[in-house]
């Protein structure tokens, strides 16, 4: 591990100052953060350790929820509004990572971590353009049964592990922000980058932004699930998940329908095409089958990966079955 420098922050505005200079991390729960520079893969001169800002609450408001970033992920997934008003982010934020790490990890870190491609993760494979621009992508050629199926790029086939992330693209959640050019709300659908020609820039924040809150709109529908389908239950990252969000009327039809992919992309990937075909059929098997069977229509699998298209289909098709049998 590089020796690094340590302060600790008692404002955002101390904050930010402290994060000019490019060497500089934020530190809050450090549960990825941390795990990257004892391999040497993240290098920071300084970490700005934020933990002390009042960026910790979960508070109700006329325009919805508004998530500190600094809340736990357990202080989240358990909070009563947000089981009741918003149960698919309960449920992803649970299915994302063991009660250990849900205590430490906050929800401006979970928005940032970096992706679990094992090519990233060893510094030891010198070809990886996320880690060193301009010097390859060993995971094209090598082994990638986890990587992306749509949106990846010549430079990068990596894909963002995150769980609350995809909960929250089809909650139509907005990420609060403030830098030295001022306060910025982002779209969570602008918040997560494809890789194109800069894999390295896994978000659109800008150069010493800290992330101070999430907020949720108000919940126009209750009836929504998260599925994530793995290797193994016990904390592993997903082949792919979904999070679906359903609005039934009271002869079964739909009318509204939100839905987004984990595990297939760079980012959080959401399915306007599925969305489409299901608004205005009745919730049965068939109409989760035509959805599933246009999820996808830029999917380009790779060699080791094809399968996720199938099984991307089949979860959307199990995920909507579940969500609308609830009541």
């Amino acid at each position: 591990m590089r020796p690094f420098a340590y302060a600790r922050a008692t404002d955002v505005q101390g904050a930010l100052a402290a994060a000019r200079d490019e060497e500089v991390m934020f530190l809050a729960g450090g549960t990825n953060l941390l795990d990257l520079m004892k391999t040497g893969v993240e290098r920071p001169a300084r970490l700005v350790d934020i933990t002390r800002l009042p960026l910790g609450a979960i508070e109700e408001r006329p325009a919805g929820l508004r998530l500190g970033a600094l809340a736990r992920n357990t202080d989240v997934a358990d909070h009563p509004l947000v089981r009741t008003r918003y149960p698919v982010l309960s449920q992803a934020i649970v299915a994302g990572a063991s009660p250990q790490l849900r205590n430490m990890a906050t929800v401006g870190g979970n928005l940032l971590q970096r992706t679990r491609c094992p090519y990233f993760q060893e510094p030891s494979f010198a070809e990886c353009n996320k880690r060193t621009p301009g010097s390859g992508c060993a995971a094209r050629h090598g082994y990638h049964r986890m990587h992306a199926i749509v949106g990846h790029s010549e430079q990068c086939i990596a894909t963002n592990p995150g769980d609350m992330a995809v909960a929250l693209l089809v909650l139509d959640a907005v990420v609060q922000v403030v830098g030295p050019d001022g306060d910025r709300a982002i779209p969570i659908g602008e918040f997560h980058q494809l890789p194109g020609d800069t894999p390295h820039l896994d978000t659109g924040l800008r150069r010493g932004e800290l992330v101070t809150a999430v907020d949720l709109p108000p919940p126009a529908v209750p009836r929504s699930s998260y599925l994530k389908v793995r290797d193994r239950a016990s904390y592993a990252f997903a082949l792919v998940s979904v999070a679906a969000v359903l609005d039934l009327d009271t002869q079964g039809v739909i009318r509204q329908a939100r839905l987004a992919l984990g595990g297939v992309a760079h980012k959080p990937w959401r399915v306007p095409e599925a969305e489409q075909v299901l608004i205005g059929r009745p919730a049965a098997e068939d109409a989760w089958r035509a959805a599933a069977d246009v999820a996808l229509p830029d999917a380009r699998p790779l060699r080791d990966n094809a399968f996720k298209v199938e099984l991307a289909r089949r979860s959307l098709v199990r995920a909507l079955t579940t969500t609308a049998a609830l009541a």
